[in-house]
């Protein structure tokens, strides 16, 4: 790809990637990888090198790890870095962007702003309130869990589970209160997320379901029946949305949630701008509908398209089988595809014990599996749901055989 001058020659146009996060690392490696030669450059909110995310809630909350850097040779690669600098506003029909240093010019733009902790309300500047998605958030949460003050976690999703994990090995008293009726409610069906709830009691934490916060107060929580629960600190884990405020009076286009509608090939309603990882939802052909993936996959795999397209003389296309993990209360847990089209659930394993599986078939096809401690499982089923193989009903439900040998 290159643009023209009005003399008439022929220059490699410049690519500005908004996000420094997964996928806007990625977005710019994989452009230098695939043989882009033009301009690159990155654009991140926060001051840090850029970092991965998921240490965040494991070794470097706990004090193991001091940052989890990007091992990129950024200068080497030939790629700008504009750290701590806020991006403002997009202006599509003159390719540039506002930002607090600024308008940036740019030929291309990539949107990989991701998502951002949904806040508590009525918690604004209540000391000892916390999120956990930035490493200032990890490094501000790290003194909580070495003194070992007790801890309300607000929210049984993933990240959720996660801290209270994190916490528990730290030593410290949890109290997880969820307003829903068992954990990971939005994510999962009621019989596959019911054994979880039995993970923490064992781990020493407390699950308080169908628990609405009423408000919190220094040194408590009050829930909505009045109860009080002992807090030297919360931390806030009740969702994320996509971060995309800023593009408000852009006219690129915005979904339900808040995200970038995006393409088959991820590029926007707006000439010459693409979208990538959380801040986007993509049409899928495989599930017949439009996903919104919050996970780290889909950050790593995206931008090879977006890089795709931005080289390339013919789009890709995007159509992944999503994918994520979670390490918590000891159990490695694995997931991947989705299963809200399934019409069949079938279980390998009983799922009070160990290591278990959930399959969800269509019309006889695996479309979706959550495995817990069977990580071969996990990637035989990927496989499977990457081919659309029809299954052996009978030979899935056996876990003592290869989930392959099902294959009919």
């Amino acid at each position: 790809m290159s643009e023209q001058t009005q003399s008439g020659e022929r220059t490699a146009p410049r690519v500005v990637v908004v996000g420094a996060g997964m996928a806007g690392v990625q977005t710019a490696v994989a452009l230098r990888e695939q043989g882009f030669t033009g301009t690159v450059t990155l654009i991140g909110g926060e001051p840090h090198q850029p970092y991965d995310r998921p240490p965040l809630s494991k070794a470097v909350l706990l004090g193991k790890a001091e940052g989890s850097a990007f091992d990129v040779d950024f200068e080497a690669l030939g790629i700008g870095l504009r750290l701590g600098c806020e991006v403002l506003g997009a202006r599509p029909g003159d390719h540039e962007l506002d930002t607090a240093d600024g308008p940036v010019p740019y030929d291309v733009l990539v949107i990989a702003t991701g998502a951002e902790p949904i806040r508590l309300p009525g918690t604004e500047g209540i000391p000892g309130v916390h999120l956990l998605r930035t490493l200032d958030d990890a490094e501000r949460l790290r003194p909580v869990l070495a003194e070992q003050q007790d801890i309300v976690v607000v929210g049984a999703g993933w990240i959720g589970a996660e801290f209270a994990t994190a916490a528990r090995e730290a030593g410290c008293a949890v109290t997880v209160v969820e307003a829903a009726d068992r954990p990971l409610a939005g994510a999962l069906p009621p019989e596959v997320a019911a054994p979880m709830a039995g993970w923490y009691a064992d781990s020493g934490a407390a699950l308080r379901t169908h628990a609405r916060v009423e408000r919190v107060e220094p040194g408590a929580v009050v829930l909505d029946d009045g109860s009080r629960v002992p807090a030297g600190a919360v931390v806030v884990g009740i969702g994320a949305r996509p971060a995309t405020a800023w593009l408000a009076g852009s006219g690129i286009e915005l979904g339900a949630h808040g995200e970038i509608v995006a393409d088959a090939h991820l590029r926007t309603s707006a000439p010459d701008v693409y979208a990538v990882g959380d801040c986007a939802s993509f049409p899928s052909g495989r599930y017949e509908g439009r996903l919104l993936v919050h996970h780290w996959d889909n950050a790593l795999q995206g931008p090879r398209t977006v890089a795709a397209n931005i080289i390339g003389e013919a789009p890709a296309a995007y159509d992944p089988v999503p994918y994520f993990w979670s390490e918590q209360f000891g159990r490695f847990v694995q997931y991947v595809g989705h299963h809200a089209s399934a019409d069949t659930t079938l279980w390998r394993g009983d799922p009070s014990g160990a290591a278990w599986t959930v399959c969800w078939l269509r019309e006889g096809r695996l479309v979706a599996l959550l495995a817990v401690g069977r990580p071969r499982d996990l990637a035989q089923g990927r496989k499977l749901i990457e081919a659309g193989t029809p299954m052996d009903a009978d030979a899935l439900t056996d876990p003592s055989k290869p989930l392959k040998t099902a294959a009919a």
